[in-house]
């Protein structure tokens, strides 16, 4: 079995990962990296991760856990603007 091409919930199962934890870590790391995002940029992201129509019910769940982990973290790169 391959996650890339068969990334949806049977697969993942007979792997023994389970939806939930899943969603939560991608949507911490999805946070650390692309912090601040509004609710259609969360959706984006969810699904070009999840592409599996199966997947869909967890999209809610990703947002929540994406927001609960903006909250606790910090935008770790800091951006200079040049001097003129």
């Amino acid at each position: 079995m391959d996650l890339w091409t068969e990334n949806r919930p049977e697969t993942c199962s007979a792997l023994g990962l389970d939806c939930g934890s899943c969603i939560h870590a991608a949507a911490a790391c999805t946070a650390r990296i692309c912090h601040g995002l509004e609710s259609h940029g969360i959706q984006q992201i969810f699904f070009q991760l999840y592409p599996s129509t199966g997947c869909k019910p967890m999209a809610q769940a990703f947002e929540l856990a994406y927001r609960e982990s903006s909250i606790t973290q910090t935008p770790r790169v800091a951006f200079a603007s040049a001097a003129a």
